[in-house]
């Protein structure tokens, strides 16, 4: 698997730069509401000029045809496209319930700070509507319970969808230890990317993926992490996994990908043109 960073025109090329070495070493390798932790970036994109892209991307790209009129313009059409698409406890499979409280604000966007903390702050303006979401497989014999989170953001154009994946990048780049939130860090993070088209990766423009280490003074660990985020069109699809004592790696991979797989398909079923 061949490595690359998800960036269109050259308004990215500084994070391209800096992505480039973060990602050097990867080739050949694979909550509670608003606070899904990589689903946003340490800055707001630039305001776009218009929905195009300013260059074309050289790598193979795979977009849904999506009918003009089923894109979300407005807040509120936003809104209505998350909710048909969000995961929901079935997306993940058997076993997954909901946690408490169940949906993040609809103001809340989280971003990772100049120190490393994620912190909760307002969605800037590339950001039409975002909503997250937290589930659990709760504790079993032998097993702690399995935190997980999904979201899903709708940004103005597809310029400001594909900064926030450039961003999520870069923020491993500069902070290969993070603070969730107190008591709760991620690190020994390693970090992937494929265009639509490579490998396996059929069903979205660009592709993230990061697996690490998680410890929580309530957990312990360090225990498996695993975070995706895809991009298509103006949309970013995200799943977070945190491991717990008895829970395999395969375990946390597994919910994270069938939940974003999931997400995926009712994102093309909700825009793609219907004949």
């Amino acid at each position: 698997m061949t490595c690359h960073v998800p960036l269109r025109g050259g308004r990215f090329a500084l994070s391209l730069a800096l992505a480039a070495v973060l990602l050097a070493g990867c080739t050949g390798a694979a909550d509670e509401p608003g606070t899904t932790e990589r689903g946003a970036s340490a800055s707001a994109a630039p305001d776009s000029v218009d929905g195009t892209d300013a260059e074309p991307s050289d790598g193979p790209t795979k977009t849904p045809d999506p009918d003009p009129a089923r894109l979300p313009r407005t807040r509120a059409a936003a809104l209505d496209l998350i909710d048909r698409v969000i995961a929901d406890p079935d997306s993940f499979g058997p076993g997954v319930v909901r946690r408490s409280p169940y949906e993040s604000g609809p103001d809340t966007w989280p971003v990772l700070g100049e120190d490393c903390v994620w912190q909760q702050r307002k969605p800037g303006h590339s950001v039409l509507a975002t909503l997250t979401r937290s589930f659990e497989v709760p504790a079993a014999a032998g097993k702690g319970p399995v935190r997980l989170g999904a979201v899903v953001t709708v940004h103005r154009t597809r310029q400001d969808a594909a900064w926030e994946m450039a961003e999520s990048i870069e923020g491993t780049m500069r902070c290969p230890t993070q603070q969730l939130r107190e008591g709760e860090l991620i690190g020994s993070m390693v970090a992937a990317a494929l265009f639509g088209g490579e490998a396996t990766q059929t069903n979205s423009e660009d592709a993230l993926s990061e697996v690490g280490e998680y410890r929580s003074s309530e957990l312990g660990g360090p225990h498996h992490y695993a975070w995706q985020q895809a991009q298509t069109l103006q949309f970013t699809v995200a799943v977070t996994g945190k491991g717990a004592k008895g829970r395999t790696e395969k375990e946390i991979d597994d919910l994270v990908v069938q939940a974003q797989a999931a997400m995926l398909v009712r994102l093309e079923s909700a825009v793609e043109k219907q004949s």
